[in-house]
């Protein structure tokens, strides 16, 4: 059973909005930090918003993001959230949830590698 699901993903204009959702199946009890990576085609993974279990939910953000993006999670319902306004052509790319045991240590985004669960994305196309 895939731990992550995400959903939401689509084709939208430049300038609109999407929400991602990421929900949380298992033991989610022992994912420390949440995030949202993701990848364009004939490019590397890209962290993109990391959101920390403890720390009051403090989340973080790849700067090409910031005051656009918004990332969330509702402890109730297992579910983690990327709010996406201002979409840009360059969003384009396959979003992926990802958690790990450990928390969001200070550079994680950019270190895919300690994130064990991963969803198998979902599609966002940005047209110009």
């Amino acid at each position: 059973q895939v731990p992550l699901v995400e959903s939401g993903g689509g084709s939208v204009q430049a300038g609109g909005s999407l929400r991602l959702s990421c929900i949380a199946s298992g033991y989610t009890a022992s994912f420390g930090c949440m995030a949202w990576f993701r990848q364009a085609p004939g490019k590397e993974r890209e962290g993109v918003a990391t959101v920390d279990r403890d720390a009051d939910a403090e989340t973080s953000y790849t700067d090409s993001v910031k005051g656009r993006f918004t990332a969330s999670k509702d402890r109730a319902k297992n579910t983690l959230y990327l709010q996406m306004n201002s979409l840009k052509p360059e969003d384009t790319a396959v979003y992926y949830c990802a958690a790990r045991t450990g928390g969001c240590f200070y550079g994680v985004l950019w270190h895919p590698e300690t994130f064990g669960y991963w969803g198998h994305g979902t599609q966002v196309t940005v047209s110009s």
